[in-house]
């Protein structure tokens, strides 16, 4: 009778265990012309980044869009230019959430996806860099114009391999200033294919 019961017992927490797991975040795959990358956003350490940034994916707009700056050893940057160079009109700019990103205890590591922006904290819109270093620097440390770093929103979960072939391509000097691959690297679709893509923003 104890065992049946303690086998019991160890079933039950095993069920509560599992219904209690954290939900995946909202997952998002690129298909580039060097292969496909797969993102999981982190709501909890950006809110309102991630909200805004599953808004642009849904409604199409990183499709043909470019990988138009690539730094081998540090990032590569895209989401803001199209097949002709051309920068795509965005929705207004978003404040800033390195605060966010402190609580939760993310970084700028390799993998991680942040939204690139101007000199302004609160300018990014929807340009975005996944980064192939640990890139401290632009880390959050304090809400000052050179503390703010550059907001992280996810990471990326499948094709690291693509990611790094990427930034190993040849640029030079285009149409949008250095470091610009040589051979154009198109996002050709954007998609949301798992996860809990309904992210709210923080109240």
């Amino acid at each position: 009778m104890k065992r049946l019961m303690w086998a019991g017992v160890v079933l039950l927490a095993m069920a509560l265990g599992t219904g209690s797991a954290v939900a995946a975040g909202p997952q998002v795959e690129f298909d580039t012309t060097m292969g496909k990358i797969k993102l999981e956003l982190n709501p909890q350490a950006a809110p309102k980044t991630v909200e805004n940034f599953l808004g642009y994916v849904k409604s199409g707009f990183y499709d043909g869009t470019l990988f138009h700056r690539v730094i081998s050893g540090f990032m590569i940057q895209g989401g803001g230019f199209d097949e002709q160079f051309k920068e795509k009109p965005t929705n207004a700019p978003i404040p800033n959430e390195g605060p966010e990103n402190q609580k939760a205890g993310v970084k700028n590591v390799i993998g991680a996806i942040a939204m690139a922006r101007r000199p302004d904290p609160n300018s990014a819109a929807a340009q975005f860099f996944i980064n192939v270093a640990d890139n401290k620097a632009l880390d959050y440390t304090s809400s000052t114009p050179m503390g703010y770093g550059y907001t992280v929103f996810g990471k990326v979960i499948e094709g690291m391999d693509v990611v790094n072939k990427i930034a190993k391509v040849e640029t030079g000097i285009g149409r949008v200033g250095g470091d610009v691959p040589k051979t154009p690297v198109v996002i050709r679709k954007a998609t949301i294919v798992g996860g809990d893509s309904k992210a709210t923003p923080a109240k």
